[in-house]
Parts: structure tokens; C-alpha cells; sequence
């Protein structure tokens, strides 16, 4: 087999030239068609276990071939910055008006609270694990065990415990056996402690929900779960969902999707061939954050507000994520307003005047600078797309992508999420002048001037995944992740950036980041 790869590596080389390589009878066969690639014929064991992922030989072989070939660096022109227009500076009576403008509009409007959950809260347990399982202690375990009783879950905590317990047992009990954290989702975790009452990340979206998502006194609200979890989820908000309707007079309508198998990308080994199971089977893996897209092009709504699940503060500091999240859907309903007005009178054949004067809205007002020789056509299809308003945080070094000015595939220059690596070495000194990194703070409207929806896979850019390396079973192996959702899974989308303050941002990247004051 090894021998069968390596004349496999060499075929793959020659001009003009197809192979395909049997994996059953490990024998290289020639194809008729023309394309200087190889490509792996699958078993009919295989063709079956891609067929039950809702996949394709064919996507699958695409897959392959990103690996082979890579993915292209974005071609960022510069990192966007209020002084080049990129992001958007509201003065405090600005927000207060666009917030209203929401506020007033959002009777009319389909709303819905897209939260991303499905990652278990692996990460931010690790040095808990290292401690329990390896015996490393570090500065941050003793952190921890120092100030065990200002997490909100340490009341529960105790209880669990003997009055005498160790730091190992204290540890232990947080992610294994006890409050089996480690094995959890970051949704199903104390967060906040107020006085008795203690809340999960899940309750304090369900809060944030009803002071800026309701309409009509109904909260829509969907998470992306992991099949494992849902249940959990379930059972959770089974248990708490009528003292929040009653606390804030709301009705919640919550709903659940799980990452579609079909988006899983197959792993590959580091000589780009099938990476393969100790059973035979092929290794798929979940494709990213990105894969989501496909989840939430199944929502019908008119405004999506998208903020992930650990990113949530207390009663006491959420005034300005409420009024900025108001803001950011006030100023959304606007840009569509304007979209739609404009394609209207573009469509009915606007004079000339009139065509320039949207050209110039689009420069200044949708962040989209024009190539030299623009066309009415061009207008349109800049104006007929989904739109996003997303809010972009001082960067004070946190982790996370950043704007920047990028050319698209028109010709056009607009502005886009990128993250470090879809960064060419030649254009990395960019980074150093962004001022702004993205916290995930969005609002999406992803519907049509004529009420439709848009189908938002077709808005994406599939050159802006990137490969990684992992490891399985001790094996070293590549894998390929989607573009972002909020990168390249929206790069064709209308963008705009605007600035908010930090305190619209309190991420719980590791368990001590409950300790911040944000958090207590």
C-alpha cells in the first residue's frame, strides 16, 4: 500500500494525465478524461459511508483537492480603521437614535437570536485537566481553588464535596464526577451568581433575549447544539424557561439544529491521501464554525442577531450590550431600507444622475468602493445581497479575526473578517495597524427587497477555508475546515463595521475568566 501511495505521488505529477487509485485492489488505473489531477476511488463500503453523510464522491474528491492545492491568501488592500472609513464611529446620540429606529420597526419584523453552542467546554477546562490527570499545577489552578466560592457554581460546588477535601478532590469534582463540567458544553455552565440565583450561559441569552430580541411580546431564539447535548439543553430550559416568561413578560420559541453531517470534510494524511480508520473506515470531521452557514440559511427571519454563547455578561453590565445590540439592528434596518429603495429605482431604470448617486451611497455609506468602470448591473448585484452590521471592539489584545479592506471578485473593494492565517507573509504588517478585532457581534438581514430569502451558501467564498493538523489515535493526520461563518462564509455579503464598547464584549475563553469583574 505504501509503495502503491508513493507511485501515486509520481503519477499525479504527469501532464495531462488522470489516475485513479484503487484503494481495494491497490492498483493505479488511467481514466479517459483530460484533468491533471488524481483522484481516489473509493470502495463500495466508502461510497456508502459517504452517501450517509449526505455527501458526494465528487464533493468529497474537491475536498482532497483543497488539500493538494491549499487555499489563497485573501487580497486585503488594508486593515479597516475609522480613519479610512472602514469602521463606523457612532456618537452616543446616534446609537440612542438607531436603537429606537429598531425599537420602532421591529413590530414588523421576523427576529430571531442565532447562538452558536455546540462546542463542549473542553478548552476551557484544560488546565484543570492537566492538573488531575498529570499532576501540573500552575498559577492558574491556584487561582482557581483560591477563589472557588466567587464562581457561580461554587455554592454547588461545596455540596458535592467533603468539608475536608483536597485541591485534587476540589478540581476533580468540577470536571469529572461532581458537576461533570469537563464533558459539558459552555451553555450548560454556571456562569453568573446573583445572590441565591445562579444562571447558566443559556439563561443569560434568554435574558438578553427579552430586553432587545422581543417583538410582540415573543422571543425567538435558536441554538446550534451538538447531538449529544441537546437533550441537556433541553431538559435545562424545560426548567426555566416559565420563570423568565414571567420575570419579563415574554413568550420564548426556542429551537434547536444540530451541524449537518453534510458539511463534514474528510481527513486526510500528510501525503494528502485518505486517512483511514483502524477498521478501514474513512475519517470525517467536522468542518468548523463556518459549517453553520447552512444552519442558519434555514432560518426565516427578517433580522438575525448573532453573538456566541459564552459571550454573555451580568444584569448590572448589560445596558450597553442592550443598546448597542439596538443600535446595530436600527442602523441594519436603514442600509436595507436604502438597498431596496435603491434597487427599485435602479430596476425601473434610473437616469444617469440619479445611478451615480447611488453608486456614491454604496461607496460611502456600504463600505463598497467601486471599481473605475462600474455598470448599472454591477449597482444592482452589489445591492441585491444579504446584509450584516457587525460590531467591532478596540483591539487590546484579544484573540479573534480582524477587518479589513479586501478586493472582490468584481473588481470592488470591500470589507471582510479575516483571520491571521488567510494572511499572506507579504501582507502580515497590515495587522499591525488594525485597531479593531471582531467579537462576534453581528446582525444579518437575510431577506429579499420582495420578502424571499436569500440562499446564503451561494454568498460565501470556498477559497477562504483553511487545513490544519490534528492527530488521531497517535497518527498524525490534515484537516480541512470550512470559511468561517462570519469570515469567508459571509465574504459576498454587504458589510459594515462599527465601533462598540468593550464592555459589549465578555468572553469565557477559560474558567478563570469568571473571575473578571464582568462576570461577578
Amino acid at each position: 500500500m505504501k509503495k502503491g501511495t508513493n507511485l501515486l505521488s509520481k503519477v499525479a505529477r504527469l501532464e495531462n494525465k488522470s489516475y485513479i487509485y484503487n484503494a481495494k485492489v491497490c492498483k493505479l488505473t488511467k481514466t479517459t478524461n483530460n484533468k491533471n489531477l488524481f483522484r481516489p476511488m473509493f470502495t463500495e463500503k466508502d461510497l456508502q459511508q459517504i452517501a450517509a453523510h449526505g455527501l458526494t464522491p465528487e464533493a468529497v474528491e474537491h475536498q482532497i483537492e483543497n488539500f493538494r492545492r491549499g487555499f489563497p491568501f485573501l487580497n486585503v488592500k488594508a486593515a479597516a480603521s475609522p480613519d479610512n472609513g472602514g469602521v463606523k464611529k457612532l456618537t452616543e446620540s446616534e446609537a440612542a437614535e438607531y436603537a429606537a429606529k429598531f425599537d420602532a420597526a421591529r413590530g414588523s419584523k421576523r427576529v430571531v437570536k442565532f447562538v452558536p453552542a455546540s462546542g463542549a467546554a473542553t478548552r476551557m477546562f484544560k488546565s484543570l485537566f492537566e492538573f488531575v490527570n498529570e499532576g501540573k499545577r500552575g498559577a492558574d489552578i491556584d487561582k482557581l481553588i483560591e477563589n472557588v466560592d466567587k464562581f457561580a457554581f461554587g455554592k454547588k460546588l461545596r455540596e458535592l464535596l467533603p468539608a475536608d477535601a483536597t485541591d485534587e478532590q476540589t478540581v476533580a469534582a468540577i470536571i469529572k464526577e461532581g458537576l461533570a463540567y469537563g464533558s459539558k458544553p459552555k451553555g450548560l455552565i454556571l456562569f453568573h451568581g446573583y445572590g441565591d440565583e445562579a444562571r447558566t450561559a443559556i439563561e443569560e441569552h434568554l435574558v438578553e433575549g427579552a430586553q432587545y430580541a422581543a417583538c410582540d411580546g415573543k422571543v425567538a431564539i435558536h441554538f446550534t447544539v451538538s447531538p449529544e447535548h441537546i437533550e441537556g439543553f433541553r431538559s435545562l430550559l424545560e426548567g426555566v424557561v416559565a420563570k423568565y416568561e414571567e420575570r419579563f413578560g415574554v413568550k420564548y420559541d426556542i429551537s434547536f439544529s444540530v451541524q449537518k453531517s453534510s458539511t463534514d470534510t474528510i481527513a486526510v494524511n500528510p501525503d494528502n491521501t485518505p486517512f483511514r480508520n483502524d477498521d478501514g473506515t474513512l475519517l470525517f470531521r467536522p468542518a468548523g464554525h463556518g459549517a453553520l452557514i447552512a444552519n442558519l440559511d434555514e432560518i426565516a427571519a427578517d433580522v438575525i442577531f448573532i453573538k456566541n454563547i459564552d459571550n454573555v455578561t451580568t444584569d448590572a453590565r448589560r445596558e450597553a450590550t442592550v443598546l448597542y445590540k439596538k443600535a446595530l439592528a436600527g442602523l441594519l434596518v436603514e442600509i436595507q431600507e436604502r438597498a431596496f429603495g435603491a434597487l427599485k429605482e435602479l430596476r425601473e431604470g434610473a437616469s444617469a444622475m440619479r445611478t451615480a448617486e447611488i453608486a456614491q451611497m454604496i461607496e460611502e455609506e456600504f463600505c463598497t468602493k467601486l471599481p473605475d468602470e462600474w455598470t448599472p448591473e454591477l449597482l444592482i448585484e452589489l445591492l441585491d445581497r444579504p446584509i450584516r452590521v457587525c460590531g467591532m471592539v478596540r483591539n487590546d489584545g484579544e484573540p479573534g479575526g480582524g477587518p479589513f479592506w479586501v478586493e472582490g471578485k468584481r473588481g470592488e473593494c470591500a470589507l471582510q473578517i479575516a483571520e491571521s492565517s488567510q494572511i499572506s507573509p507579504e501582507d502580515a504588517p497590515m495587522m499591525s495597524g488594525a485597531t479593531h478585532f471582531n467579537p462576534v457581534d453581528l446582525v444579518c438581514a437575510p431577506a429579499r427587497y420582495d420578502g424571499t430569502k436569500f440562499d446564503l451558501t451561494k454568498y460565501t467564498d470556498p477559497a477562504t477555508g483553511f487545513i490544519s493538523s490534528k492527530s488521531k489515535d497517535g497518527r498524525e493526520l490534515r484537516a480541512q475546515e470550512l470559511p468561517g461563518l462570519w469570515n469567508g462564509a459571509m465574504a459576498d455579503w454587504t458589510t459594515i463595521f462599527v465601533d462598540v464598547p468593550l464592555a459589549t464584549f465578555s468572553p469565557v475563553k477559560v474558567v478563570n475568566d469568571l473571575l473578571r469583574p464582568e462576570h461577578q
